[in-house]
């Protein structure tokens, strides 16, 4: 059977039928045991252990309000959580967990971002979770549908959103004043005739700011690729990374990165906050940190169109998830610590802390988006949303591959179609090594 998920999809309802029909028939672990043996646990049988593990790399600079809501959790039910640094980001974080299968010494609850789960699902070390919630007494009917659908595989939910997040644009207003520039581009043609205006008017070292490799770039600028039609991959296709479209996209990026961009040396949100930089597209997840730390009004618009299609945005972030390699009575009283981080009080909580966008339906924002509206745009640039290509969250080190890439078509010299067809063959080779014995047919 083929997965027939769309090639587009705008808004959040159809985000989560998008995620559905890859559900229906992905990768086949039929013969894993993990999905089995949770669902037989009679979880009224049960007691809640009285102490469970939390390994997370704090999103967003998350560690104050983590703890908060996690005292809550605490004097609420009595249960103690040891709170874990697993790591610098998501991917340290998925690597020590994996690393630690086997053990005895792995994590009760998880931080896993959207490219970190599936592998680790398909290594059998994520329990499913929709028994497990409902024993918990968790409401799941309250998140936001495309959120917690992005978590659902073959009949089970793996994960509930936590830290989730879109890319935003960010401008700096006074920059944008000193050079006459009214408002914000909605295109890439626009962004280019405002940087150049940026650039005339020697308002910043650079007026746009692109990630280098390990801030994510195949993240933020898919939504460059598909303005222009292109994509990183097709599902399973990997054809259309070197197709005409993508390659006139990086082309476009790597014009940019000659003339009026720079490629940052770490975070670009630092070089946006500090002024080096007068434009970037960074996770909304930074949107707090930036605010506090730049000395100028900080805008915020939706992503740009391109000649082929407007702002489509890509949902990212992470989710929480719960190891299969707990006992049952751990299991169950991180059901209950999972459903406590992500309610609607504690999302409220967390996304005005970090800049995330709230993961419940009912979370009431009100008063965070009065006083910070440019937590609003990011809520309601959900409507442009569209499901991330496979290549980069399901090819497990899709998303490397993609990052060095596109490191070396903007910092060196090196032809775009060149790099995006051998970029092809190790999408490919990766696909062929780890997945497509797991793919029906």
């Amino acid at each position: 059977m083929r997965i027939t998920a769309p090639h587009a999809v705008r808004g959040t309802a159809v985000l989560g039928v998008a995620a559905l029909a890859l559900t229906a028939c992905g990768p086949d672990t039929t013969g894993d045991d993990t999905a089995s043996e949770a669902e037989s646990v009679d979880w009224s049988e049960v007691e809640p252990a009285e102490e469970i593990t939390f390994w997370t790399n704090h999103p967003g600079g998350s560690a104050d309000v983590e703890e908060e809501i996690i005292a809550g959790f605490t004097e609420e039910t009595g249960i103690e959580v040891n709170v874990v640094t697993s790591g610098a980001n998501y991917e340290e974080t998925s690597q020590r967990f994996q690393t630690a299968q086997g053990t005895g010494d792995v994590g009760d609850v998880v931080v896993l971002s959207d490219a970190t789960w599936f592998p680790n699902h398909l290594n059998d070390a994520l329990v499913p979770l929709d028994s497990l919630l409902e024993a918990a007494e968790v409401d799941t009917s309250g998140y936001v549908d495309a959120l917690y659908e992005d978590y659902h595989y073959e009949d089970s939910h793996y994960g509930v959103p936590y830290a989730r997040s879109t890319p935003l644009f960010y401008y700096n207003v006074d920059h944008y004043e000193e050079a006459g520039i009214e408002s914000p581009p909605e295109t890439w043609d626009e962004v280019a005739e405002v940087s150049e205006q940026l650039m005339e008017a020697e308002v910043a070292s650079s007026a746009f700011a692109f990630p280098p490799q390990d801030e994510y770039p195949a993240w933020t600028m898919a939504n460059l690729v598909w303005g222009y039609g292109g994509s990183w991959s097709e599902e399973w296709d990997f054809s259309s990374v070197s197709s005409p479209e993508t390659v006139e996209a990086i082309e476009f990026a790597q014009e940019a990165a000659d003339d009026w961009a720079s490629v940052a040396s770490g975070d670009q949100g630092d070089d946006f906050a500090s002024g080096v930089a007068s434009q970037v597209i960074q996770s909304t997840g930074s949107l707090v940190g930036i605010l506090d730390t730049a000395d100028f009004e900080v805008g915020t618009a939706f992503l740009p169109g391109g000649p082929a299609a407007e702002g489509e945005t890509p949902t990212g972030g992470a989710g929480l998830m719960i190891a299969s390699d707990s006992e049952p009575e751990r299991q169950l009283a991180a059901a209950m610590f999972v459903g406590h981080m992500t309610s609607p009080e504690s999302t409220v909580d967390f996304s005005a802390a970090t800049g995330y966008v709230p993961v419940q339906k009912d979370a009431d924002m009100s008063e965070v988006y009065e006083e910070t509206p440019q937590f609003e745009t990011a809520v309601e640039q959900l409507e442009r949303a569209r499901v991330q290509d496979y290549a980069r969250v399901f090819v497990p080190g899709g998303d490397l591959a993609l990052a060095q890439t596109l490191q070396r078509v903007l910092t060196q010299d090196v032809e775009v179609t060149d790099e995006l067809e051998s970029l092809e063959e190790e999408l490919q080779e990766l696909y062929d090594r780890d997945l497509a014995s797991e793919v029906e047919d």
